[in-house]
């Protein structure tokens, strides 16, 4: 019998140098989209300039758009995306950002039709920039984007009056970026008369788009995750993990009012965590309460005293009225116009 029986190596052992081996894959696949992307997008540039520039000195109508898509589909038949309505796209794609080089420096680093969505569904340069970063940075698909858009979150986020606790600012500078004031939660289908496991459970049928909302960071860990301190069991709701933050997260859902006494059991369960749970190389854990109602000076009294990470935010489970929104931001542009003349 040989010494080494290779039949008894158990697969398992190599598992994670396996993992290691597809994290590269999947590396090099997400560096070769984003270079094929880029390069469509420089193309559908270059060819919005040529016939941006040809149909400002009137070489070109429209009936040339028409006849070059048919001269491409003839040419070029293994071309796809050459209609006469996407080179006029194209043609639109160039002449909305030539002029501002800041958002013309974005465009390549999302996808085609992400560019053309944020195009027919934004008003002003700052819109545009807010989503196109945001595309990037959560690696939004069409469908991801277009919920965004379509539920308002630029005038949510730009109308929030954000409370962080002082020791969440401290120990995760930046925690703004990650957390919000409130939370759109418009596709739970939840009844008239509804109680916190049926929150619960909601937010666990539709997790994917939950953290659509929270943002792709947040990696579900568990449901009413049980922590142990001395002889009695305690459930945290929701407990998630921040890849960025490098931390666990806790939220603790309220169908009620906030109540400063939330925050105290909160904390409980941040300690419990940290104490027993949190690995070394991890940061502090922070806590969530995510209630229906909220007094914003009652939140920032219970967290001017708190010792711990956290944060108290509202949930919407019906889209914002859009004239609150549109008011929102007439506020801010006022704002920041005031701030330039001054």
């Amino acid at each position: 019998m040989n010494k080494l029986d290779k039949s008894n190596i158990n697969i398992n052992n190599f598992e994670e140098q396996f993992s290691e081996i597809q994290l590269l894959i999947r590396k090099a696949r997400e560096r070769a989209y984003l270079i094929v992307n880029h390069e469509i997008i420089d193309l559908y540039w270059r060819i919005g300039e040529y016939i941006s520039k040809k149909v400002e000195t009137m070489e070109w109508g429209t009936g040339a758009v028409k006849n070059l898509a048919d001269f491409l589909q003839k040419n070029e038949p293994e071309t796809r995306g050459f209609s006469a309505q996407n080179i006029w796209r194209m043609k639109q794609f160039y002449e909305t950002y030539c002029n501002n080089p800041k958002l013309a420096s974005l465009v390549r680093d999302i996808s085609w039709s992400n560019n053309m969505l944020i195009i027919s569904k934004t008003n002003n340069d700052i819109e545009k920039e807010f989503y196109m970063k945001l595309a990037i940075t959560e690696k939004y698909k069409f469908n991801e984007l277009e919920r965004q858009l379509n539920t308002n979150f630029f005038e949510r986020v730009i109308s929030e009056t954000q409370k962080l606790s002082m020791p969440l600012r401290e120990i995760h500078p930046k925690a703004s970026s990650y957390f919000r004031d409130t939370y759109m939660l418009d596709f739970l289908s939840l009844p008239k008369s509804y109680k916190e496991k049926d929150l619960r459970k909601n937010i666990l049928a539709n997790l994917k788009q939950f953290i659509l909302e929270f943002g792709k960071d947040f990696i579900f860990v568990g449901e009413e995750y049980l922590v142990q301190v001395g002889n009695s069991d305690f459930k945290i709701d929701l407990l998630f993990y921040h890849r960025e933050l490098q931390c666990l997260v806790a939220i603790e859902l309220k169908t009620v009012e906030f109540k400063p006494e939330h925050l105290g059991k909160l904390e409980f369960y941040l300690e419990a965590l940290d104490r027993d749970v949190k690995k070394k190389h991890e940061k502090p854990s922070v806590g969530i309460i995510l209630c229906k109602y909220k007094d914003s000076r009652v939140v920032e009294y219970a967290l001017s005293r708190s010792l711990s990470p956290a944060l108290v935010a509202k949930y919407h489970t019906q889209l914002i009225e859009t004239k609150i929104l549109e008011q929102k931001l007439d506020e801010f542009f006022e704002y920041n116009s005031n701030l330039i003349n001054n």
